[in-house]
């Protein structure tokens, strides 16, 4: 039998009581939805979205990881991008430069082959061959790439990011038209227009017009600059969609703010602020019987070739003050580890320009412990103001020679150098060794090297974060 509830005898009166039961429920229905409100974070805003959908640029500051206390600057976005600009680009290692397979360079990450087993097997301590790589300097983008993308400092989200790494590996496809004789100037930049368009339709690129974009470039900056359709090189940074994107190039335009100089790799890959140490402390105490030391090749077909010029004033010194290597025909890329021995026996080491300003030998000779003896400022002064000291202090870590008064005869490399007080060389020798952790490109993930030590990665999110805080003001003027 169903059971029927009787009727109110008096129904007007359960009303007011009905209506107290209603009003509870709501109240109550609205503290719920409010409570989940706050309990649930919105999702990201999509990248890959319709070019309507920009994001608001937040008037407050950009919030960092929970977890990450070192980032108090901002955190980093690294854009997916189509394997086509980079991870493709890999696997065309054998084709993407005449001269030699950059196959063995771009293994492990970019790192290259490890050092054990090579030459440097014998010339280094034994605890520390597993830092060492037989890296290339092409092979830049694809170093930075895979540590920005394990950095303490990187996020997932984009909406959280300050600043925006886009991992196009320009400098490989361009370069892989660069010697070919049917490509076209359309060749060169075929990739980097269809890099820019696709760019240029994420939101976050749109939201600031990419002032607070970054990319690294393994080339030299002139690699990019092409002025008419026959000349060298791409045209990507002429290009007036890349005009607003920080640049962080191995050598960069002077002239031109949106470059930043950063260090070309060496073949030291620390992954502890340990293994930094045991290496500044080995090169600190090795011994240097060699005054100077130069390693390059020289240029017969350029008329007054300084090159040849440094060479001759080393022979003049003799083998016992000066210790000289003939890389003609690619014979210190093949084996760095000669490089490497003459510059650790050596106090000073000549850093003419090479077909450009910069070198990687410079670099080579910073993490080995001498004291590079420069002879252009742009080589190194008006280069690298991130990393290396400038603005008056050049003579705490370096020597410059006039090189039209060493061409004139009215000094000479060895005279320079001997008439430098030996308590100021070990000053100088004693900067360098300091400078050798945020010269180079750390193995490690996540955190690092650790201990509070920053690598040449490091220091430019660091200083990408400045830059993105300093340049915010032009954002809704450009």
């Amino acid at each position: 039998m169903a059971l029927v509830r009787p009727e109110h005898p008096n129904p007007a009166a359960r009303r007011p009581r009905l209506a107290v039961l209603l009003l509870l429920a709501f109240l109550a229905l609205q503290l719920l939805v409010f409570l989940a409100f706050r309990a649930v974070r919105p999702p990201p805003a999509p990248v890959s979205v319709s070019t309507t959908a920009v994001p608001v640029l937040a008037s407050a500051p950009t919030r960092r990881d929970e977890n990450d206390s070192r980032c108090d600057g901002g955190l980093v976005y690294v854009y997916d991008l189509p394997k086509a600009f980079n991870e493709d680009l890999l696997g065309m290692c054998d084709a993407l430069t005449p001269m030699y397979s950059l196959c063995p360079y771009l293994a492990n990450d970019g790192l290259g082959f490890p050092a054990g087993g090579t030459n440097l097997s014998s010339l280094l301590p034994r605890q520390l061959l597993g830092s060492w790589y037989a890296s290339d300097q092409f092979a830049l983008e694809h170093i930075v790439h895979r540590r920005l993308l394990s950095h303490r400092c990187r996020t997932t989200d984009p909406g959280r990011a300050a600043a925006f790494f886009v991992p196009f590996y320009a400098g490989l496809t361009v370069g892989r038209h660069l010697w070919a004789a049917n490509a076209t100037g359309a060749d060169r930049d075929r990739d980097c227009v269809a890099l820019l368009s696709w760019l240029h339709a994420q939101p976050w690129y749109q939201r600031s017009h990419g002032w607070d974009h970054f990319i690294a470039l393994g080339r030299i900056t002139w690699d990019f600059r092409r002025t008419t359709d026959a000349g060298w090189g791409g045209s990507f940074l002429t290009m007036p969609g890349v005009a607003n994107v920080t640049r962080l190039v191995i050598e960069r335009d002077p002239w031109d703010g949106m470059d930043v100089g950063i260090p070309y790799p060496t073949g030291f890959h620390p992954r502890t602020a340990a293994d930094v140490r045991a290496w500044q402390r080995y090169v600190a105490r090795r011994p240097r019987p060699r005054l100077f030391a130069f390693a390059g090749a020289p240029r017969s077909a350029i008329k007054g070739d300084f090159r040849a010029l440094l060479l001759e004033e080393c022979q003049a010194a003799g083998a016992a003050a000066c210790g000289a290597l003939d890389c003609a025909e690619g014979r210190c890329i093949k084996n760095n580890a000669l490089v490497m021995e003459l510059f650790m026996g050596a106090r000073f080491c000549l850093q003419p320009r090479g077909d450009s300003f910069t070198r990687r030998s410079l670099f080579d000779c910073l993490v080995a412990g001498a004291v590079p003896v420069l002879f252009w400022r742009r080589s190194a002064y008006r280069q690298y103001g991130w990393y290396l000291p400038v603005d008056g202090r050049e003579g705490e870590w370096s020597v410059f020679i006039d090189r039209d008064q060493l061409r004139a005869g009215n000094l000479t490399v060895r005279g320079v150098l001997a008439a430098i007080p030996e308590s100021r060389v070990r000053l100088m020798r004693k900067r360098v060794v300091k400078m050798i952790p945020g010269l180079v490109y750390s193995a490690a993930d996540g955190e690092g090297l650790g201990g509070g030590m920053k690598d040449a990665v490091d220091i430019m999110v660091d200083g990408m974060l400045r830059r993105v805080a300093e340049q915010r003001p032009r954002w809704r003027t450009t």
